[in-house]
């Protein structure tokens, strides 16, 4: 498998989970302005819509669109997901909330835009996460270990904290949670989000 990602896009979610699944995969990165991948690729001939993540399976096969991903993933790995009946259900109900407001939200923020369009998306977005927060079900989401969808929501509270976005302190603790985790830290170590030094520290921490 290989993973064409951006720094600090949602794709960070993939990267993360190919990592907790402990599966040999390969990573290049993508600059979304010129199309280009780390080795010069024209990122337009990985997928039309030029846009991270995208997964190339073993077969060839692409895939894109991040709640696509990570739900293969998870349905490949079952240890991304949660058990049950529902249990794929939940996680695809909990990642469409996800892509579909939260992230979608943040696009003032990336964009040029109004202050006051900003304070506005402030506000929608710590709403949003409000009604996550209410959903916690232990540690995570959905109990005592995280899913996928716990990798999408660490890279949206990675966002809320650059952009100053207000987080209830039960997020709060489950973005340090994730910080945490060692393959987290490898995906951010990877995507120059933190140094070998930031590591090493957090880790004694």
């Amino acid at each position: 498998m290989k993973l064409y990602y951006s720094q600090l896009a949602c794709s960070l979610a993939d990267h993360i989970a190919l990592l907790e699944a402990g599966v040999p995969f390969e990573r290049e990165s993508v600059n979304l302005k010129t199309k280009r991948t780390a080795s010069g690729v024209d990122f337009n001939d990985i997928t039309r819509k030029g846009y991270v993540p995208a997964l190339v399976l073993d077969n060839g096969e692409v895939l894109t669109e991040n709640i696509a991903v990570l739900d293969w993933l998870a349905t490949e790995y079952p240890t991304l997901g949660i058990p049950g009946n529902l249990g794929r259900t939940r996680v695809l109900e909990a990642l469409a909330f996800i892509s579909t407001e939260v992230h979608r939200s943040f696009k003032p923020m990336w964009h040029a835009s109004s202050e006051t369009q900003k304070a506005q998306a402030r506000a929608t977005i710590s709403k949003l996460l409000d009604i996550l927060s209410e959903s916690l079900a232990g540690n995570y989401l959905f109990g005592a270990t995280p899913s996928v969808a716990d990798f999408y929501l660490f890279v949206m509270l990675l966002w809320a904290e650059r952009f100053d976005v207000s987080v209830p302190p039960e997020l709060a603790a489950l973005r340090q949670r994730m910080a945490n985790r060692p393959a987290v830290q490898e995906a951010m170590r990877h995507e120059g989000l933190i140094s070998a030094n930031d590591r090493a520290a957090s880790t004694a921490a």
